[in-house]
């Protein structure tokens, strides 16, 4: 059986044709509903305001809750802050907690958004408004579902925000693969980066990834992963600079799968990035993510 954790507030109205799309994720459902693959779907709560400010600045997710914020700030994050936004960003954060407990119990779970790796402290940036890995990995080790755990972040662009959110922790390891010459220009200092050429192509990433994941898992130790399965690593992304097929993310994903499965070490996953003209060819790429995740 299949978990994945949705809400029907994940979508918001169509927003003109900006390059994040609003709708991937009632796609991302569609997609997965037609696999045939037998799946519970699980409804997060709200993440409580408590645990959003133990990650982030108050003053900042005040500016969330009540919609009051600045267009500068605005534009960092690439769309504007509304009622519709305002709820879903509370509400994924949630559902990426709920995905990890649901993958203390079963072994794996999938949350249909989330992975909003760019979200710093007092400010969202890159589509991105609340860290969700960083603000549920915080409240799984303060409840003690978890005593380590790691973010493993395999979009291709760098976790800055996860980054700069965990830095100094001994608790939480941060593992990026990324291309080195994208968004964002600045990065932060993950436990462990890997940067990536341009056009990096499924043999050599497949191989990094094997080895580092490996080492980290190896002297980590972790008893919980939390995976950003971004999919615009793939060759045709609009935002990637990536050149990984479609066989190329299957596998990648069974690699991260099998690896914590050999451990018996829970898995949840994120959404992350992903952008084309074809949503649909998207939505779908995002689907047999989970699909591979949960199979492997």
């Amino acid at each position: 059986m299949l978990h994945v954790v949705h809400h029907p507030d994940y979508v918001v109205p169509a927003r003109g044709e900006g390059t994040f799309r609003h709708d991937k994720y009632a796609r991302v459902m569609d997609a997965l509903r037609e696999s045939g693959v037998p799946m519970k779907v699980h409804v997060p709560d709200i993440m409580p305001r408590a645990w959003l400010e133990a990650v982030h600045d108050p003053g900042y997710v005040e500016e969330i809750i009540a919609c009051r914020v600045a267009a500068a700030k605005e534009r960092r994050i690439g769309f504007p802050i509304d009622e519709s936004i305002s709820r879903r960003s509370q509400l994924s954060p949630g559902g990426t907690w709920l995905a990890a407990k649901l993958a203390l119990r079963h072994g794996y779970a999938a949350n249909s958004a989330g992975g909003s790796h760019h979200a710093l402290a007092d400010t969202g940036a890159g589509y991105c408004v609340f860290n969700d890995l960083a603000v549920a990995a915080n409240r799984l080790i303060e409840e003690g579902d978890a005593k380590r755990i790691l973010i493993l972040d395999l979009d291709v662009h760098q976790g800055d925000g996860t980054a700069a959110l965990t830095a100094g922790r001994g608790d939480i390891f941060t593992l990026s693969l990324h291309v080195e010459k994208n968004f964002p220009t600045r990065k932060a200092r993950s436990t462990l980066d890997i940067a990536l050429p341009d056009l990096t192509d499924d043999t050599v990433y497949l191989d990094i990834l094997k080895r580092t994941l490996t080492g980290a898992l190896e002297d980590f130790r972790p008893d919980l992963i939390l995976l950003q399965a971004g999919v615009d690593a793939h060759v045709d992304d609009r935002l990637g600079r990536l050149a990984l097929t479609d066989a190329g993310l299957v596998e990648r994903d069974q690699i991260v799968s099998h690896a914590a499965r050999q451990r018996s070490i829970p898995l949840a996953s994120t959404l992350g990035g992903g952008y084309g003209a074809d949503r649909d060819a998207v939505a779908r790429r995002h689907a047999r993510s989970i699909l591979t995740l949960g199979s492997s």
